[in-house]
């Protein structure tokens, strides 16, 4: 994945909602090096900045699978060589932070609503409103809140809002299961095609999603709500083992984060109620 900046300085944040003619492109479709362990190895903490090309359009274009993320400000940090207060571009620091919740929850945790160590202010302090506007769009916001500082308020990708990788968290949790799968199923090429073989690569492949349904991962009660793996017949057809091909189909069904959360309020003696909703 891509973590990307926007320029430094910005006049009108909606400006960030339109893409521009020319930035970064779709990062290719090469999965996160993440390990079950939940230590980040991300081909993903490649930095770049979007660039404008009018004052009109400054944002980033879409990645319809998801992998990049956006994020807005640029931070305020003191200089570790002058001493002096400089201001910096996000996203050295977001990567940090996903490595850090790699290592404490997991790569399934979206890595939001977390702390920037050593940010002292930012360059601009995005509003709630601002925030209602940046967010849909996919660009991820910092923001200041009074005792408990800056924080990332933002776990978008830049996927179409109604993609399955809208979330950071989602889309870098399908690309450590499919490398650990590649990885652990190694064992199966130049093995005999058949019943036998198809048992264990469900065997094996159902082994590991359970250990990722025990870690909070996958959204279901047991391991078959949560995830599916098809290795037989209907899969691997004659004219599919034919080719040398053994195929196996592999469903999850990842845990989104708590975007938005939302307050019911209810007086029964006059049926009045109140609703307050909080979150991204």
């Amino acid at each position: 994945m891509a973590i990307m900046d926007t320029p430094e300085k910005v006049d009108d944040v909606g400006a960030l909602t339109r893409a521009a003619t020319s930035g970064v492109p779709d990062a290719p479709k090469s999965s996160d090096g993440d390990s079950d362990d939940g230590k980040s190895d991300d081909k993903a903490d490649n930095t770049t900045t979007a660039r404008a090309t009018g004052e009109d359009a400054i944002g980033a274009p879409q990645s319809p699978g998801g992998y990049t993320a956006l994020y807005f400000p640029w931070i305020v940090m003191t200089d570790p060589v002058s001493g002096k207060k400089v201001t910096q571009p996000p996203s050295g620091h977001v990567a940090g932070v996903w490595a850090r919740v790699d290592a404490t929850r997991g790569v399934h945790k979206a890595p939001a609503n977390e702390p920037i160590q050593g940010a002292l202010d930012l360059v601009r302090r995005v509003s709630r409103g601002e925030q209602e506007v940046l967010n849909p769009a996919g660009v991820n916001c910092i923001r200041y809140f009074p005792g408990e500082g800056i924080r990332i308020w933002g776990a978008r990708t830049k996927a179409p809002e109604a993609s399955e990788y809208r979330y950071v968290n989602v889309r870098r949790l399908t690309n450590m299961i499919k490398e650990s799968v590649a990885d652990g199923t190694r064992w199966v090429v130049f093995e005999p095609n058949d019943h036998t073989l198809w048992k264990s690569i469900r065997r094996d492949i159902g082994a590991f999603l359970t250990n990722v349904w025990r870690d909070g991962a996958l959204l279901g009660t047991s391991p078959q709500q949560a995830f599916f793996v098809k290795c037989d017949e209907e899969t691997n057809p004659p004219e599919v083992r034919d080719t040398g091909q053994v195929v196996t189909l592999i469903g999850i069904a990842p845990v989104k984060p708590a975007e938005f959360v939302i307050f019911k309020l209810m007086q029964s003696a006059d049926n009045t109620s109140e609703t307050e909703s909080a979150g991204a």
